[in-house]
């Protein structure tokens, strides 16, 4: 049963483990965080697991919310379900980062017109195909707007690395696109 009520209300019932209440919080908020999820994971199976640890956390913390206006408590259970994220990726560094992270490889930017016809699935995808530190750096950089030096702080690495791993990672994501763009053009 759905009882809609608003973001403050919901968050003050769920921190008396109002189970009704706690329902609703992950009905209403899942997707977004799946997404979210989504961004820094292999797989959705991946993906599943941290939307799981993330409310986790989220009902573990939710009496240390505090309510400051419409979209607060999305926005902190968005930044409790990248901070899972983040985790994972720290976990998971070593086995990913390898010398070609560091190599620069220049490859011109594809036309803005022939990138912006691209789907928004098939960049996803293609986000979705880097390994896990360089999608994580990506992400926060590209998409959530993180600093060099706020990217090194979450994963314990260098900003010059952090600038490093974005620019390989824009070099892997140019060289896909450009393949895209050349396959499409010979249909």
């Amino acid at each position: 049963m759905v009882i809609n009520i608003d973001e403050q209300r919901l968050a003050t019932l769920c921190s008396e483990r109002n189970r009704q209440a706690e329902d609703e919080l992950y009905s209403k908020y899942a997707a977004r965080v799946f997404a979210l999820c989504l961004r820094y994971s292999d797989n959705q199976e991946d993906a599943r697991d941290l939307l799981q640890e993330t409310f986790i956390k989220v009902f573990e913390k939710i009496d240390t919310f505090t309510y400051r206006g419409e979209g607060s408590l999305a926005a902190w259970i968005s930044r409790i379900a990248v901070n899972v994220a983040l985790n994972e990726v720290r976990r998971q560094r070593f086995r990913f980062l390898s010398f070609d992270t560091f190599l620069s490889d220049p490859v011109e930017d594809p036309p803005e017109e022939q990138i912006s016809a691209i789907p928004e699935e098939v960049l996803i995808r293609m986000i979705s195909e880097l390994n896990a530190t360089k999608r994580a750096v990506f992400n926060m950089y590209c998409i959530d707007g993180y600093s060099h030096k706020e990217i090194a702080k979450e994963l314990g690495i260098s900003e010059k690395g952090s600038a490093a791993i974005l620019s390989r990672a824009k070099v892997i994501l140019k060289k896909r696109i450009i393949k895209y763009i050349k396959s499409t053009e010979r249909k």
